[in-house]
């Protein structure tokens, strides 16, 4: 007998059938002798909705009462699926992330998760019930609900998972797995069996919306199993581990890309030393996240200093250029709010050459312009006009043939 825990997104409680049919599956695992703790998110679209309820009122809610707003979403399915259960005589109690016990650091609307209390699944599993925690919310040290950011449920079941030592956290999602990149964008990408930890951090990190990346970050940090799988389709998905236990080594794993970019450059600036801490910093200062960063001399006596950032932040991130363009004496501010970033990811590119001559004749193949680049030891990004964005996706998947990776020749699945 295996202890197992299964979280169940948005879209695989969005409804009173679905529901039913997730259920349907718990009841599977149970009569295939696992013990079973379920992690839920609010049904499809219930917390958009609770926050445009909030924004009708106010455009800047206060923090605390937004969270006791939001966290009730969860509340809902945790109930209905319980209701589901012992309606089909499988026994299940719910509880909110307060009555189990997941603490967290006081920040509200994006908390952490400090500690996990088991007293009362493991009660509730001696009792033979399926436990069934609320998603995405937890208790600060003051006893006011937190939550954990967007796809905080995530995180929540592999905390679980590991405060409970778990067999493994499967991830119920609308698609079968992880796969070579966004298939809704190419319908011949190839689902992967295994994917690494740190491949996998990497692609969420990127902008592959599969799983939260503190979730992955926290699997890894513990060792915990995780399994990403279809809610209304049977297959073995997609297990994310560590390097040395895949089976099936690739040069590359995927394609992850981000629509939310822009660039913002300061040109013809005087060199003098410093100059790039003074940058980051004011930026810094006012809480904007850069991401790549590229710097080039322009002439015996100027430098150019570019960097991206999310696109959310580009208004803000032009206020403090402005203000660094009169401080350094820049010549010229240049901005582009409408590029993306394709990022290529895989551990094979630390034992093999030529990773990044492939992708970019792909795309110049293709007529697309590369604005800036950055790597690292498992990772290629550029940024791109973001009018390319499908066709640069498309052609570097094909020239790396990522629609014909081969399968895993064993399943790790729990049957």
């Amino acid at each position: 007998m295996a202890l197992i825990v299964q979280k169940y997104g948005g879209s695989s409680v969005g409804s009173l059938d679905r529901i039913h049919q997730v259920a349907d599956k718990i009841i599977q695992a149970k009569e295939a002798g696992h013990d079973v703790v379920v992690v839920v998110s609010a049904m499809y679209g219930e917390t958009d909705r609770l926050i445009r309820l909030a924004n009708a009122l106010t455009q800047q809610p206060e923090a605390r009462e937004f969270d006791m707003l939001i966290a009730t979403g969860e509340q809902v399915s945790m109930a209905l699926l319980s209701m589901a259960l012992n309606a089909k005589q499988c026994a299940a109690r719910s509880f909110t992330g307060h009555q189990v016990g997941i603490h967290t650091d006081g920040v509200h609307t994006n908390a952490r998760i400090l500690e996990v209390k088991t007293d009362i699944i493991q009660r509730e599993l001696n009792k033979g019930n399926v436990v069934i925690v609320a998603g995405f919310q937890g208790v600060n040290a003051h006893g006011d609900i937190t939550t954990l950011g967007r796809g905080g449920s995530d995180t929540t079941a592999v905390a679980i998972a590991t405060a409970v030592k778990a067999h493994e956290c499967q991830i119920y999602t609308d698609v079968a797995g992880v796969y070579t990149t966004d298939p809704h964008l190419v319908p011949e990408a190839s689902l992967l069996p295994q994917i690494s930890f740190e491949e996998m951090l990497e692609m969420a990190s990127l902008g592959a919306k599969v799983l939260q990346m503190r979730s992955v970050e926290l699997a890894s940090k513990y060792n915990m199993p995780i399994r990403v799988l279809s809610s209304f389709a049977d297959g073995p998905g997609t297990l994310v581990t560590f390097e040395d236990k895949i089976m099936v080594k690739r040069l590359v794993s995927g394609i992850a890309f981000s629509r939310e970019e822009a660039i913002l450059s300061l040109s013809g600036i005087p060199p003098h030393l410093g100059m790039e801490g003074r940058i980051l910093s004011k930026i810094g200062d006012m809480h904007i996240e850069i991401d790549m960063i590229a710097q080039n001399m322009t002439g015996e006596d100027a430098v150019d200093f570019t960097f991206t950032v999310s696109r959310r932040e580009f208004t803000k991130a032009l206020k403090a250029v402005e203000e660094l363009a009169e401080e350094l004496h820049a010549t010229s501010i240049k901005t582009n709010s409408k590029v993306a970033k394709i990022s290529l990811v895989g551990i094979g590119m630390r034992s093999h050459t030529g990773v990044a001559s492939t992708m970019f004749k792909a795309l110049g193949d293709a007529g697309i312009n590369i604005q800036m680049i950055t790597t690292s030891e498992i990772k290629i990004s550029v940024v791109i006009d973001e009018i390319h964005l499908e066709t640069g996706v498309r052609a570097i998947h094909r020239a790396f043939e990522l629609d014909k990776l081969p399968a895993s020749s064993e399943q790790l699945f729990i049957e």
